[in-house]
């Protein structure tokens, strides 16, 4: 079946249109019978009743499904409809019960109120000439069958009208729906490409900082060492320091594979986290670290990412600026949410001063993302990071 457009009404096919025809046909067919029998008159009305709706469910069965706006078919559907409702109305004056069958197909198949509404017209101008063969010979039929044929087309026009209105706004919703659904998958691709360049960025910075400046010390020696040992003086002091640059530059990047591992809130929550990202660090770092968690409710999990990150970030400039023997990490309860502290025995610094770096202006904007704040304390041997989140996050 041909998928409708913003345009174009559906098929008329579905388990719904197939019953409710053969209820009316069934209809039809007993009211026939009964009208004939009470006025005792032939029985070919009724044979011809069954045989007009035979044929015309045979013809909607075949062509329903293809019966869309603007289609062939449609107009083909459409126009039998019609006449077989004015036949069967010529026949028997109840099988008019028919046409609230035909109002609503008429609708459904053709592609606009500027056709379906004359199709409707002529359906009710149909019916009251089936009208005028049937009960044309009967006192005051005319106004009956205006009056009748009025109210149901003035009553198909509204509904035709209502439900087409109904039609369209759900296929603009759909349609703003799915625009709605392109652009958050956009917008997350997006993040995740800015989130990849931030990494990429960060880790650009790690590798210049760390591993490229000691293997350019190492380079340097083993040149020294290559001259002393042209010369025929090379000594055991030059090889010490090539091995301590080489040494130095593996640390440093088992350290920087501690830190760039990624570290997911699994079961254990938060605290399972940090107590991951602690181990990492003690191992890899040869720094002391102290994990405490004492919360008396849970926080959300966004919050709990943000503070993930800002001890990873943390851990991290410690390894880089602080040269500490000791970190102690603590999160605690808050008046109005929880607190990361983070401190160290390490060097001090000067937190109003500008950064040359991307790491504390980051954690800013996460923190403010969430209603959260960071507080810095450079004190000499008592270093200390706050990172301060509400529960429930923004309100």
């Amino acid at each position: 079946m041909t998928r409708p457009t913003d345009t174009e009404p559906a098929a008329a096919s579905g388990r719904w249109w197939g019953v409710s025809l053969a209820a009316v046909l069934t209809f039809c067919a007993i009211a026939a019978a009964n009208a004939v029998r009470g006025e005792g008159g032939p029985w070919l009305p009724v044979g011809l009743t069954l045989a007009i709706s035979a044929a015309y469910a045979i013809l909607f069965l075949l062509m329903g499904r293809k019966a869309t706006g603007g289609s062939s078919d449609a107009w083909i559907l459409a126009a039998a409809t019609i006449a077989a409702a004015a036949a069967l109305t010529a026949l028997v004056p109840s099988n008019a019960v028919f046409q609230f069958w035909a109002f609503p197909l008429v609708w459904t198949v053709l592609p606009a109120p500027r056709v379906a509404i004359p199709a409707a017209f002529a359906l009710a101008a149909a019916v009251f000439g089936g009208f005028a063969i049937s009960t044309g010979d009967e006192p005051g039929w005319l106004m009956t069958a205006l009056l009748t044929q009025g109210i149901s087309f003035g009553f198909s026009l509204a509904m035709g009208l209502w439900l087409r209105s109904v039609y369209v706004y759900g296929i603009e919703r759909n349609r703003l729906l799915g625009e709605l659904t392109a652009a958050q998958h956009e917008l997350a691709m997006l993040h995740r490409d800015a989130g990849v360049t931030s990494e990429r960025e960060r880790l650009s910075r790690e590798l210049h900082d760390t591993l490229a400046q000691s293997l350019t010390a190492a380079v340097l020696l083993v040149q020294r060492a290559r001259r002393e040992l042209a010369d025929g003086r090379v000594a055991d002091g030059a090889l010490e320091l090539v091995e301590e640059s080489v040494r130095t530059a593996l640390s440093e990047t088992r350290v920087l594979v501690a830190g760039s591992a990624p570290i997911e809130l699994a079961g254990g929550g938060l605290a399972s986290a940090l107590e991951t990202l602690a181990g990492r660090f003690r191992r890899e770092a040869g720094v002391a670290i102290d994990v405490e968690v004492s919360l008396r409710e849970p926080l959300d999990r966004e919050s709990e990412v943000v503070l993930l990150r800002c001890a990873q970030e943390g851990f991290g400039n410690i390894r880089k600026h602080a040269d500490a023997e000791r970190v102690t990490v603590s999160l605690t309860d808050d008046a109005d949410g929880a607190v990361l502290r983070i401190r160290n025995d390490g060097r001090g610094f000067d937190p109003d001063a500008d950064a040359d770096g991307y790491g504390l202006s980051g954690l800013r904007a996460r923190l403010g993302l969430v209603g959260g704040s960071l507080e810095l304390d450079g004190t000499e041997g008592a270093v200390e990071l706050r990172a301060r989140v509400p529960r429930g996050g923004v309100a």
